[in-house]
């Protein structure tokens, strides 16, 4: 068992090797159910840890003549490809 401590602003750390046994990365969801005098908590969504190669070739530049900054927005590409 481990102890951590609330933040002023009620946050708390799980420590690494529970997020690790609980595939805990940043995005997951997770329940918190009362219980008694406590909570349990649950991992309601797992999302697996990207690498930047798994983005290599999303962005594509229509004009490559005329290349603006706008053209490769990585939220609008996405949006698009949906």
């Amino acid at each position: 068992m481990q102890t951590v401590t609330v933040s002023e602003q009620g946050q708390l750390v799980i420590p690494l090797d529970i997020r690790r046994q609980l595939g805990i990365t940043a995005g997951c969801q997770l329940t918190l159910v009362l219980e008694n005098a406590g909570f349990r908590v649950e991992v309601k969504q797992s999302r697996p840890p990207t690498r930047p190669e798994d983005g290599y070739g999303l962005l594509v530049c229509k004009h490559p003549d005329e290349r603006h900054l706008a053209d490769f927005d990585a939220a609008q590409a996405m949006r698009d490809a949906e």
